[in-house]
């Protein structure tokens, strides 16, 4: 227990003396670990974004402009119990023509001169948000296409595929980011502590001298390490919340919708930021002082 006293006492008190490069190595783990967990906030709103979108999204089935009523009324109990269809949408076409005259307007006299409605009845289906992947809405489209009385089948095969590989590409860039600010993180404190570590040299050789165990001299330097990387994600955790209730109270003042697209952290993470700085700072700071001959 005396060794853990002295050393917590000792390290406390290297920490006041070295003051203000562990404040430069606090500010630049914080700012490391900001990055991140911004990266990791961009991920949370794409992916709220895209369950959002999600729940709105389907396919257009166009049916055949000869098909029976009893047809139709086959294909939508045939949607229906489709496990994957979550909800159908009929549109007749005396309701396609009235929402193109809606849309059109003032416009909406250009269809007079059509001798019949040219558009087709048409379902609207909504998919399980599980399937909402390219290849697997593909595959899906295909196997409708193939059934009878069904002209086409529309969806938003574009938006759908950049929408995913905008989340893959961020969650590529959030896992490169983690690796580098890991090392980041890990090679500043094994920086700063290597520092202490020739500052103290005398020290050192004085305690080897009187005989002092090992854990006695090296724990010091791994609670200094601990103390940097916590105070460094504090720090982080602290500048993310702030900024994030300044978007919220303030700028939703200028830009209402903003509120309705930006999600904030869990706030388990703000609880992790600083311990995940402590973890990095320990691995650091451990590698840093087995670099000491004893």
């Amino acid at each position: 227990m005396k060794v853990y006293i002295y050393s917590l006492q000792s390290a406390l008190k290297n920490i006041w003396l070295d003051k203000w490069i562990n404040l430069l190595t606090v500010l630049s783990i914080s700012i490391g670990l900001s990055i991140f967990c911004t990266f990791i906030l961009i991920n949370i709103n794409l992916e709220s974004a895209l369950q959002r979108w999600s729940k709105n999204f389907g396919i257009v089935v166009y049916l055949e402009t000869d098909i029976t009523k009893e047809r139709e009324e086959a294909l939508k109990n045939e949607f229906g119990q489709d496990p994957d269809i979550t909800e159908i949408k009929y549109i007749s076409k005396d309701q396609a023509i009235s929402e193109v005259r809606h849309i059109l307007g003032e416009n909406a006299l250009v269809l007079d001169i059509l001798d019949e409605n040219p558009l087709p009845s048409s379902f609207e289906l909504k998919l399980k948000s599980e399937l909402l992947e390219p290849k697997l809405v593909t595959q899906k489209t295909s196997l409708i296409k193939q059934i009878s009385g069904i002209k086409d089948v529309q969806y938003g095969e574009q938006w759908l595929s950049s929408l995913n590989n905008i989340s893959r590409a961020m969650q590529t860039a959030s896992l490169f980011f983690g690796c580098a600010i890991f090392i980041a993180v890990t090679f500043m404190t094994y920086s700063t502590i290597k520092i202490f570590f020739n500052r103290r040299m005398d020290d050192i050789e004085t305690l080897k001298l009187l005989g002092a165990p090992r854990t006695y001299i090296r724990l010091p330097f791994l609670i200094e390490g601990i103390f940097i990387g916590t105070f460094g994600g504090i720090v982080s955790a602290f500048s993310l919340f702030t900024i994030y209730s300044f978007t919220t109270l303030k700028i939703v003042e200028f830009i209402p919708s903003i509120a309705l697209i930006i999600t904030s952290l869990p706030y388990m993470v703000y609880i992790l930021i600083p311990f995940s700085g402590a973890c990095m700072s320990l691995i650091g700071s451990f590698i840093a002082v087995g670099r000491i001959k004893y």
